[in-house]
C-alpha cells in the first residue's frame, strides 16, 4: 500500500466498490480496472492507493494497525488496560459499518489465499500486543506477555465474528468479555470485579519451577 494519505472517503469508496464486485463476480474474475471504473477512480489511483486486489480486502486493517501504534506509543498508567482498549477501537471501526465488514468476510471465507493472509493479519495484531507489553512492562514475563495477548485478540475476534455473522453486538459485550480476560488473567485494575475476586496465598521452595508451581496451583484450584 503505498497511498495512506489519501482522503478516507476515497479509499472507502474504492474498498466498497471492490467488495461489491467480488460479492458479485468472484474475487479471481474481478479485475483492477472494474474495480476503479466502478468507484470512479483511474488505474494509476488505484494503484497509488493500493498494492493490489488482496490489499483492497485488508485496507482497513493496515490502517488499524497504524493506528493502534500510535495509541499505544501515547503512554498508558495500565498497559494490560491498553491492550484491551485497543481492541475495542478495532471492534468500534468494523461495526461502525457492519453491512460492509460482513460482506468483506463472506469474501474471504471464500477464497482460501485471503483466509491465510487473514490469519497472517490476525497474528500481526497479537505481535503487536506483545511487543507492546514488553516494552511498557519491563521485566514482565514473555510467556505473559505474549498469553495476555492472544488471550485478548482471540476474545476480540470470538466477539467481532458474532457481529460478522450478522448478529447485533454492542461494544459493550465486548468490553464485559475483556474484563473477564483481564480478571481471568489475574491483571484486573480496582473495579468491583477485582475488589470481590478471591485472593490466594500459597509458599512453594524458590527453587521450584514455575511452571510446576502453576500446575500445582491448577490442580488446587480446578
Amino acid at each position: 500500500m503505498s497511498d495512506t494519505a489519501a482522503p478516507a472517503s476515497a479509499r472507502t469508496a474504492v474498498v466498497a466498490a471492490a467488495i461489491d464486485l467480488f460479492a458479485q463476480q468472484g474475487f479471481d474474475a474481478t479485475t483492477v480496472e472494474q474495480i476503479a471504473r466502478a468507484a470512479g477512480v483511474s488505474r494509476s489511483t488505484f494503484f497509488r492507493q493500493f498494492g493490489g486486489k488482496d490489499d483492497v480486502v485488508f485496507a482497513d486493517h493496515e490502517l488499524l494497525l497504524e493506528q493502534l501504534r500510535s495509541f499505544l506509543e501515547g503512554g498508558h498508567d495500565d498497559p494490560w488496560e491498553a491492550v484491551c482498549e485497543a481492541s475495542v477501537i478495532v471492534f468500534t471501526h468494523f461495526a461502525a459499518d457492519p453491512d460492509l465488514a460482513r460482506r468483506r468476510y463472506a469474501v474471504v471465507r471464500e477464497v482460501p489465499a485471503l483466509r491465510e493472509r487473514e490469519i497472517l493479519t490476525v497474528f500481526r495484531y497479537e505481535r503487536l500486543f506483545d511487543e507492546y507489553l514488553r516494552r511498557a512492562l519491563p521485566g514482565v514475563d514473555p510467556l505473559d506477555a505474549v498469553g495476555f495477548a492472544a488471550l485478548v485478540t482471540a476474545v476480540h475476534n470470538h466477539v467481532l465474528r458474532r457481529l460478522l455473522r450478522g448478529a447485533k453486538v454492542p461494544v459493550a459485550t465486548l468490553r464485559r468479555a475483556l474484563d473477564d480476560a483481564l480478571a481471568r488473567f489475574g491483571v484486573a485494575g480496582d473495579g468491583a470485579e477485582a475488589e470481590h475476586d478471591d485472593v490466594v496465598v500459597a509458599v512453594f521452595p524458590r527453587r521450584m519451577p514455575a511452571a510446576e508451581i502453576a500446575r500445582r496451583l491448577t490442580d488446587e484450584l480446578g
